[in-house]
């Protein structure tokens, strides 16, 4: 089958590789459909390492996918070989102190696609993943909007963990897929008026059409004075959805005392820091959010309801075989994209 790997820093090949194999009898043989590019695959793309996960060339990247179920293990009850799924890209074992306590997404042996050291990604024809991760989709959502269920999970989580939002004024400051993600999670869940910021135009706008009150640029304008201006009592959260310094320290100061700050966005960076008399003073509460826990399947039913619409996101879509023109559009913050979609069909 092929599968495009990463070769090298701002390099990437179609290659054969084998074709995965039905080892477990949970097991479920998927046809890739569509992967969406994520900015996280684009780190891995340009910088070759988050963090402490390091790239070994060749390596394949990948998580955000729709497939069609080709074979399954004799375990398997819940999918049939034909059926549209969303692929949960998280593994856990289901033994450690993390998942025992109903943390699976902090495993302490977590297998997550495309993560170095862990799985091979779903840029490729067909994958093998359990069962358990292969989630049947409502038959009017697309195999593009299915893909994007990963990303509006992690919307989900961040807004379903930031603190009751019904009426709150909250920020979100990176209008990229998670932002995005955000703020239609939260404007469902009853949010009161939501800003957005971000320096790309093309994203204000798309923002601007699909919830947000007011956006604005941090190339082009004080945007803290700007929202502190429309709102005086300043945010009850910030969605912190970019993984830039310079809007850590924005969110700080447009918290209200006793705000939440939810850091969401990766930083390309070691280190990110906090003015801590502000932060202290004003008593902010800060929340990690690592990706999500058990959001997948309500972001789904929302979706199959028709109260989340995120397909709006989709600004680009590309064939397989031009994988590498998508990376290049992404990383290049190029076209106004938001969201690249690599269409398997086309």
């Amino acid at each position: 089958m092929k599968s495009f790997v990463l070769t090298g820093l701002n390099q990437m090949e179609m290659r054969d590789v084998p074709m995965p194999e039905i080892k477990s009898p949970a097991d479920v043989l998927l046809k890739i459909s569509a992967v969406g590019v994520c900015g996280s695959d684009i780190h891995y793309y340009k910088t070759g390492r988050i963090g402490s996960q390091v790239v070994q060339y060749p390596f394949t990247v990948g998580h955000e996918s729709a497939a069609f179920v080709e074979k399954t293990g004799p375990a398997v009850k819940k999918v049939s070989p034909g059926t549209l799924v969303a692929v949960e890209p998280a593994m856990s074992c289901g033994r450690c102190d993390q998942c025992l306590a109903n943390r699976p997404h902090t495993c302490r042996s977590l297998r997550f696609l495309g993560c170095p050291g862990q799985a091979e990604g779903c840029l490729c024809e067909y994958i093998v993943m359990p069962e358990e991760c292969c989630v049947p989709v409502a038959e009017k959502i697309t195999a593009g909007e299915a893909a994007l269920s990963e990303p509006l999970a992690i919307g989900y989580y961040a807004a379903q963990n930031a603190r009751p939002l019904k009426g709150a004024d909250i920020a979100i400051l990176g209008c990229g897929p998670i932002g995005l993600s955000v703020m239609i999670c939260a404007e469902a869940m009853g949010a009161g008026r939501i800003f957005a910021t971000d320096p790309i135009p093309e994203r204000l706008a798309v923002a601007g059409r699909n919830g947000a009150c007011w956006t604005g640029s941090p190339c082009e304008c004080d945007v803290v004075e700007k929202i502190a201006r429309a709102a005086p009592r300043l945010m009850d959260v910030v969605f912190e959805c970019c993984g830039q310094q310079e809007a850590i320290d924005q969110a700080v100061d447009l918290l209200k005392p006793g705000g939440t700050l939810m850091l969401v966005g990766i930083p390309e960076t070691d280190r990110v820091s906090l003015v801590i008399d502000k932060t202290r003073r004003k008593e902010i509460c800060i929340r990690n959010v690592r990706r999500q826990h058990g959001c997948l399947h309500p972001a789904l039913a929302l979706m199959g309801q028709g109260r989340l619409k995120p397909g709006f996101m989709i600004t680009h879509r590309f064939p397989f075989a031009k994988t590498r023109e998508a990376f290049d559009l992404v990383g290049a913050y190029a076209g106004g994209v938001v969201k690249a979609m690599i269409d398997f069909a086309a």
